[in-house]
């Protein structure tokens, strides 16, 4: 049986032209052997809004995707915090399927959930504050209102601050929260969860109930790479050159 794939956190922009052609490598090789590839989140950089898919760069990755998805590889996309305006619409077009967090499934016989993982920051506030705020619905119409230039210039100042703000907190601040994992297990009962946001790559095991669970967090794609492989024998992190 072919392996499902899972990746997070590549934050694909033209600055980072090694950080594509690693993932273009990755589509063309690994990726092919699949039978499904899901992608946790931050795709790109930065995602504006739908007509943001009409930028060479972002449909030329999009095409990519859709290649893929051709070949019989089924694509699975989860928002994350910095493409949270992507549409279903263009992820169709690109051959994916937008997943709701958290995304149930079934790998290799083991009940799993699939989420960005930023949800699960609990401790950091300000952040969660932040995240509430733009994800409500009356500010998306506004910021999609704006003309795209604008967007552009906005999502560039909200990065800048947004990066200034992460070096003065605390690291375990923006870690997940062990009593929201706990909590995420016991409302699901699920046994294994996979994300990424951290970008703390690692396997964690938690006694939730009396049960054993299992946490795989995704690798960012900042200075090499990977991805996880799962299949009958289980889910096991693979690196990338």
């Amino acid at each position: 049986m072919a392996p499902v794939l899972l990746a997070s956190d590549l934050h694909l922009a033209p600055e980072r032209p090694a950080v594509v052609a690693r993932f273009r490598r990755f589509l063309a090789a690994e990726a092919r052997t699949a039978s499904a590839l899901y992608l946790l989140g931050d795709l790109f950089e930065y995602w504006i809004g739908d007509d943001d898919a009409a930028d060479p760069f972002h449909a030329s990755v999009l095409a990519d995707l859709g290649d893929l998805a051709a070949r019989g590889v089924a694509v699975g996309f989860l928002p994350g915090n910095r493409d949270f305006l992507l549409g279903g619409a263009v992820a169709a077009r690109a051959g994916m399927q937008v997943l709701t967090e958290p995304a149930r499934l079934v790998l290799a016989g083991v009940p799993t959930l699939l989420m960005h993982g930023d949800a699960l920051c609990t401790d950091d506030r300000s952040y969660q504050r932040y995240r509430a705020v733009v994800r409500s619905r009356i500010v998306q119409r506004l910021f999609l209102a704006l003309p795209r230039p604008a967007r552009r210039a906005l999502a560039h100042g909200l990065r800048r601050t947004s990066d200034a703000h992460t070096q003065r907190k605390r690291q375990a601040i923006m870690d997940v929260n062990l009593a929201a994992v706990e909590a995420t297990f016991r409302s699901h009962g699920y046994p294994r969860l996979i994300h990424g946001h951290t970008h703390r790559p690692a396997r964690h095991e938690h006694l939730v109930d009396g049960r054993r669970c299992e946490r795989w967090v995704l690798p960012d794609w900042y200075e090499s790479g990977g991805f996880l492989r799962c299949d009958e024998r289980g889910c096991s992190a693979v690196g990338l050159d």
